[in-house]
């Protein structure tokens, strides 16, 4: 007989007690400035005006997949092209300048064509509501669920002129890996990074310049590297790397801090990013970790020599 499995409700209050004090000594750590350069969110940190800042974060994390090495030289031309300010230039596109811009654009799953939806689409958030900000919200607002607000904010910007496009440029490759719609049930991670970029904080890392949407909405960005840890401490059971997964990892989170629960993504995944947890886990890494105590893994590690994720 197939074992079922129990849900994972989130950490218990004893649990949560004695992880708190060890991730804020953990984060306290980290030098969140030293990183900003391996991220995408060193992109929206070129700008300064609001509406610059979510426009080049959301060119950016849309693009974020793969090797950052490869991404971010392709971020990095298109926001040069798109001059000082990113919000005017989109603001002001149309399918011609489009084209202008993009034609031979590849990376990876997405063309020329999937970039012109992303841009013209935000270009008419901000003409039609002001922000894209203002977006999310009416999504947010209808929807009541952070996954309700994500798929009416790619749906919305999906709204272009395709045969136009498609006309213009050929036909997409890649839309639905760069704004999924309908968004399904994974763990929409960039678009969840991009959320967190601009609501929580301010401070050295995110913006915090959406104040219509609470930080204590907000999902965790999933990814490989947070789902190894959140594993390795306890904060969820599950390997996949879906929404609800996703879900289970912020209500831990929560259980830590129900009005921030994603402050501690940015350290967290850069401690895997970085190599200091890797997948293929040696003693020589959880001997000095801060967060051995609460490491269902690191004592194996040490005990066995290494361990494979």
């Amino acid at each position: 007989m197939k074992k079922r499995r129990v849900a994972h409700t989130g950490l218990s209050t004893q649990a949560a007690d004695l992880l708190r004090p060890r991730l804020d000594a953990f984060l306290a750590s980290t030098d969140p400035k030293a990183r900003i350069g391996f991220d995408p969110v060193e992109f929206p940190h070129r700008y300064t005006d609001p509406r610059d800042v979510e426009v080049s974060g959301l060119l950016a994390a849309a693009l974020a997949y793969g090797r950052a090495d490869l991404f971010r030289p392709k971020v990095d031309a298109l926001l040069k092209q798109m001059g000082p300010s990113p919000a005017a230039f989109v603001r002001a596109l149309d399918v011609k300048g489009a084209k202008a811009l993009l034609t031979g654009f590849v990376y990876r799953f997405n063309v020329g064509t999937d970039l012109a939806v992303l841009l013209l689409g935000m270009g008419r958030a901000l003409r039609e509501h002001g922000s894209l900000e203002a977006l999310f919200v009416r999504g947010f607002k209808a929807s009541g669920t952070l996954h309700g607000a994500i798929a009416a904010f790619t749906a919305a910007l999906r709204d272009v002129p395709m045969e136009a496009l498609r006309k213009a440029m050929g036909p997409e490759r890649g839309l639905h890996h760069l704004l999924p719609s309908p968004l399904g049930p994974g763990a929409a991670k960039r678009l969840n990074l991009y959320l967190r970029w601009m609501v929580r904080g301010p401070d050295a890392v995110d913006f915090g310049i959406w104040k219509q949407v609470p930080a204590s909405a907000l999902l965790v960005p999933l990814d490989t590297h947070i789902g190894r840890m959140a594993l390795h401490l306890g904060l969820t059971q599950r390997t996949d790397l879906t929404w609800r997964t996703a879900e289970e990892v912020t209500a831990s989170l929560r259980a830590l801090d129900p009005v921030d629960p994603v402050r501690y993504d940015f350290a967290l995944c850069h401690y895997g990013m970085s190599g200091a947890c890797p997948a293929k886990t040696l003693p020589q890494h959880c001997k000095g970790c801060l967060l051995l105590p609460s490491c269902k893994v690191g004592p194996r590690v040490i005990a066995r020599g290494s361990l494979q994720f």
